[in-house]
């Protein structure tokens, strides 16, 4: 194992003229405060920015990464063989023309120089091979399908309880989702409060707050004619017009009739759990390529991801580890200093409060006069690479002395260390290290190609399946498969005894309205375990198709209806028309019979398993898929992990500041003894020549006087070589210190090393268990007859 391989630290290059050379090795959980990279075009951004990412894959950290320029893509180039003809399809042909070689000696040339760089840096093909199977990759396309088409705008669906809860986000989310969709048909909303845009968040807000999801065909409708007569306390024609809302309506409406459209509509719905793990829980980095869409396209995507991004981040427990992280290749333009897009908002959203969650924010760009550097103020690191103008550089040190522990540095020295930084070099400040320090980036494990051509990345995507095709509005919750009915007639009469509730009719439904007759059944069960530490209620509401020439029923044909007992109607709506009810459905003993044989299918049907992780002893929750608790386990594990080193940090820290301290009073020991000895040094030599040449040159001959000065000086040389023999032992003294302290790193790198860590949540075999409840548990509140609605001629 390389020494690089520690827990919960990334590699990412050498401190910049150490000997011997001193690796830099970032602490994982120091992204939780967030990190800004700056550098001009081939400072090397992006290959740090890719490290980063491949660190975090490698510690089991899934990544979203936001991709403008169309770079990121190449983290999907590795070659754990680093064949040539691995690589030979990512060359550039006129690299190989220029060179006067053929494409395959080119390939040939950059397979060898990309397998000496990582050897250089200490990096096996095995490492790249452990990259590879730590994170799925994928490569994304929003808005095309050349590479895995993701739907931002099939439905604006409202967002999640916990952000609804926040009133301040969810307005926050609310004006950023309008702005962003008036930006995609080309109006600029200059403010929050700009006309277009408060009519806008009201439609969104009416149908959020109803629980409803919209289309954009619906979002047409709802703007020429708003589902709602007053905007505060102002009529809605008076606030704006029919005929401006008219207009917007028809920018909506040739965005929805544009041939480009469908782009937007293709793949599955935006959703920040799937970007982050596969449906087994493996971590994913996700790259979001944008390079295709315009300006305006950008902005939206942008502005929805991040939208999604931080409903997701409410949803998750606090926690001091990095859970996850987003990275963004290119911030120009999306947090200017002065424009307010919806981007900028919601990054500072996240900058601000996703450290609580584990979420780390990684922000990168060659242009530092386009950065609101005050936003970026709680920023924990930062990395500055070459500049390219003064203005720069000064842009960027003004952003850094307001930046958290900016006030440590002194502007003349900072800038003449910006000023010699070269290519592959930068110069980090985190607030989490005592000093700032210069490092070289390491070589990276992903082939560089550059940008890459829609060719170049429909290559990379595998063929659509079923899940990933499908068009978000195709998934679509339904009820179930209600056939039409084959008769209509008045509502049947039911004995008193036999219970009846209508399942509600959708709205948007259009039509007559004709109920079907089903058998439903309605109560909760009780699972518990008390050495599991379960005790859960779930309640249930079945519905069963019941035949005309059987009184048995069949429950393992029974599907879950998506409502609570109390949600139904006791009465149908008005002009509603019924089917005929079997006769099964009409005898209350046929119910009661029917209830004895639920009971019996709810024992199995109802059960729950549950896995147990023997290594780390914790066990899923009801409801808890085995993916999501593996990707739990793995959180816990990287916690404990933390947990650990820090624990064993601090006991060495006292050492190392005791050591420290001894260090210190041994090297001024060590100055002082040097100082007087040189003091000695001189003094003798003087006496010395002065003796002699007296002797030498004088007018007389050697006398008492003249002897007893030779005399003197050998007496001062005598005590000139005990100086030196004070300087020595000084120097052994400061020797010993040091080395003390040097065996001290060895023993904590030791002690790191001996812990048992180390954890992967996808290759740990889980323990299974089947809870099943108890006859006591079991309680049936209701039996009898549910009405399902159906439209005339609609199938389903």
């Amino acid at each position: 194992m390389q020494d690089f391989e520690k827990l919960g630290a990334f590699y990412l290059g050498r401190l910049a003229d150490r000997e011997p050379p001193e690796l830099l090795l970032y602490d994982s959980k120091d992204l939780t405060t967030h990190a800004v990279i700056v550098g001009m075009t081939g400072s090397g951004k992006t290959g740090l920015g890719i490290a980063l990412i491949e660190e975090a894959a490698i510690d089991h950290v899934p990544v979203v990464a936001i991709d403008p320029k169309g770079d990121l893509g190449n983290l999907l180039l590795t070659f754990p063989e680093l064949r040539a003809a691995d690589f030979e399809p990512w060359i550039d042909p006129r690299a190989a023309l220029e060179a006067g070689v053929s494409p395959a000696e080119h390939a040939g040339k950059v397979a060898e120089s990309w397998r000496r760089g990582l050897a250089e840096w200490g990096q096996t093909p095995e490492r790249i091979t452990k990259l590879a199977a730590a994170a799925e990759r994928r490569l994304y396309t929003p808005g095309s399908n050349a590479g895995r088409p993701l739907s931002a705008l099939a439905t604006l669906a409202p967002p999640g309880g916990e952000l609804r809860d926040d009133v301040e986000l969810y307005r926050e989310t609310v004006d950023a989702t309008a702005a962003s969709l008036l930006t995609l048909v080309g109006v600029a909303a200059e403010s929050p409060t700009s006309r277009e845009q408060v009519l806008l968040a009201n439609v969104l807000d009416h149908a959020w707050s109803a629980g409803q999801a919209l289309d954009l065909a619906g979002l047409v409708a709802a703007v020429q004619s708003p589902p709602f007569a007053r905007i505060g306390v102002v009529d809605v024609d008076s606030f704006l017009p029919a005929a401006a809302r008219f207009e917007l309506a028809m920018r909506f409406n040739a965005l929805l009739a544009s041939p480009g459209f469908s782009g937007w509509l293709d793949g599955p719905p935006l959703d920040i759990d799937a970007l982050f793990y596969t449906d087994a829980g493996k971590p994913c980095v996700s790259v979001l390529s944008i390079a295709h869409l315009d300006e305006a396209g950008r902005l939206f995507f942008v502005a929805m991801l991040l939208g999604r991004l931080i409903a997701w981040m409410r949803r998750q427990p606090g926690t001091p580890a990095l859970r996850a992280m987003l990275y963004m290749d290119e911030v120009f333009g999306f947090m200017p200093p002065v424009a307010s897009p919806p981007t900028k908002r919601l990054l500072l959203t996240l900058l601000k409060q996703a450290r609580a969650y584990g979420l780390g924010v990684v922000l990168s760009t060659q242009n530092p006069v386009d950065l609101d550097y005050k936003g970026l103020a709680n920023a924990g690191t930062w990395f500055i690479g070459r500049m390219q103008t003064e203005r720069d550089k000064a842009r960027v040190i003004e952003g850094l002395k307001s930046a958290a522990g900016g006030e440590r540095f002194r502007p003349d020295e900072l800038e003449a260390t910006i000023s010699s930084l070269g290519k592959r070099r930068f110069l980090m400040h985190n607030v989490h290290e005592a000093e700032p320090a210069v490092f070289e980036t390491r070589w990276v494990m992903s082939y560089l190609a550059g940008p890459m051509t829609r060719e170049q990345i429909r290559s990379l995507t595998p063929a659509a399946d079923g899940a990933s095709s499908r068009t978000a509005s195709a998934a679509a919750a339904s009820i179930g498969p209600v056939r039409a009915p084959s008769a209509v007639a008045s509502r049947p009469v039911l004995s008193p005894k036999i219970p009846q509730r209508f399942v509600p009719v959708d709205p948007q439904q259009t039509g007559a309205v004709v109920y079907q007759p089903r058998l439903i059944a309605a109560g909760d069960v009780t699972l518990t375990d008390a050495r599991l530490g379960i005790d859960e209620r779930r309640p249930f509401l079945f519905a069963v198709e019941v035949d005309d020439d059987t009184a048995a029923v069949d429950w393992t044909d029974a599907e879950a209806l998506p409502f609570t007992l109390t949600e139904l109607d006791d009465e149908p709506v008005d002009g509603a028309g019924f089917a005929a009810c079997p006769a099964a459905l009409t005898k209350p003993q046929q119910l009661e019979a029917a209830a004895k044989t639920l009971k019996r299918w709810l024992r199995d049907e109802m059960a729950i398993t549950v896995w147990k992780s023997p290594q780390l002893r914790e066990t899923s929750q009801p409801g808890e898929t085995e993916a999501q608790f593996r990707i739990r386990l793995q959180h816990k594990a990287n916690e404990r992990r933390d947990a650990e080193v820090a624990k064993l940090r601090a006991r060495y820290e006292s050492k190392v500041d005791t050591l420290t301290a001894r260090l210190r009073r041994a090297e001024h020991a060590l100055e002082r003894e040097q100082q007087q000895a040189s003091g000695q040094r001189i003094d003798v030599v003087i006496s010395i020549g002065t003796a002699v040449l007296g002797a030498l040159f004088g007018r007389k001959r050697i006398s008492v006087t003249s002897a007893s000065r030779v005399g003197t000086a050998v007496r001062k040389a005598g005590r000139t070589r005990k100086e030196a023999g004070d300087v020595e032992r000084a120097a052994e003294s400061v020797e010993a210190v040091r080395q003390q302290l040097a065996e001290l790193e060895q023993a904590f790198e030791r002690d790191v090393d001996a812990l048992d860590t180390a954890y992967d949540a996808q290759t740990e075999p889980l323990e299974t268990r089947t809870i099943k409840p108890k006859t006591s548990g079991l309680h049936v509140d209701l039996i009898g007859v549910g009405w399902l609605p159906v439209a005339v001629g609609e199938a389903s």
